[in-house]
């Protein structure tokens, strides 16, 4: 009669072969455990975000060029009626009198590569949590001109209707072929809530105190909010807040630093980072709700 024994111990390899076999296996499922981790961890996409990253990288250095060929007011103003209504933050028609040049922004040293490095870390952020979706098409499109406004206002105290004009545009046309291409026309009936809600506040607030917020800012949200309309009510509302609340607090504390007047600053920027935050934690705050 045979024996067998029977190991009721753990299991202990019975010679190097047996060892260096377990050592690979395991090297191999942590990696692969450590790559999906990184790839989707909770909903965040490593691999978009070095795409879009470089993608922005390169895109960057076209702000200087977009800026530098955006038209002076003085020259909008023949065509459009007030010819103070691109004045964004708090500013009044005296701003654009003594404004600085689009020109002189563009020529402005090291622009384009810290152009080119801000509009990187907005594409990979946005990439890092959207991942390869249709959505990324007007996404990225907001990001690259979405530095070139912040500057811009951030400068001026102005937000062209030159690049906010097209940009409505571009940014329709995406969403739609992205709700075409996705079989998910909800998400295009939520984007038309989003210009309503967004561009409707904001026009409220305009026309109360024109005084105390440019028109600029109306049509930038209404951009924004078709944008984060479509990727969700999370997005929406999230974005919006933010905005607000980054540009109150931000604002006080430039105005206390002595770096903005706390009567006209621009809100432009705010405005955008606000946005940013929506994209990247509206999911989760949607998720507090549900």
């Amino acid at each position: 009669m045979t024996s067998t024994s029977i190991c009721v111990g753990p299991w202990v390899p019975n010679d190097v072969t047996d060892t260096r076999r377990l050592c690979i296996s395991g090297i191999r499922t942590a990696i692969a455990s450590l790559g999906s981790l990184l790839v989707t961890a909770g909903g965040w996409f490593l691999d978009a975000a070095i795409a879009t990253g470089f993608f922005g990288l390169v895109a960057g250095t076209l702000v200087p060029a977009i800026i530098g060929r955006i038209p002076e007011p003085a020259r909008e103003a023949e065509t459009e009626q007030p010819p103070n209504d691109e004045v964004g933050g708090g500013s009044t028609g005296e701003a654009s009198e003594r404004k600085e040049l689009y020109v002189d922004i563009a020529r402005l040293p090291g622009l384009r590569w810290k152009c080119s490095l801000v509009t990187a870390v907005v594409a990979a952020l946005i990439g890092s949590r959207v991942g390869f979706g249709p959505e990324l098409s007007f996404l990225l499109y907001l990001a690259v001109v979405g530095v070139a406004l912040a500057l811009v206002d951030w400068r001026t105290r102005l937000l062209p209707t030159k690049v906010l004009a097209p940009s409505y545009l571009v940014v329709v046309v995406f969403a739609a072929v992205s709700s075409l291409l996705v079989d998910d026309w909800t998400a295009l009936v939520t984007a038309a809530w989003g210009w309503l809600i967004a561009g409707g506040t904001f026009f409220v607030l305009w026309f109360i105190y024109p005084r105390g917020m440019g028109y600029g800012d109306v049509r930038l949200s209404g951009i924004l909010g078709i944008a984060l309309g479509w990727l969700g009510w999370g997005q929406l509302l999230t974005g919006i807040y933010a905005g607000f609340l980054i540009g109150g607090v931000g604002g006080l504390l430039l105005s206390k630093l002595k770096i903005v007047d706390r009567k006209a600053y621009p809100f432009g920027p705010f405005m955008l980072v606000g946005a940013l935050v929506g994209v990247l934690f509206g999911p989760n705050v949607a998720a507090w709700y549900v």
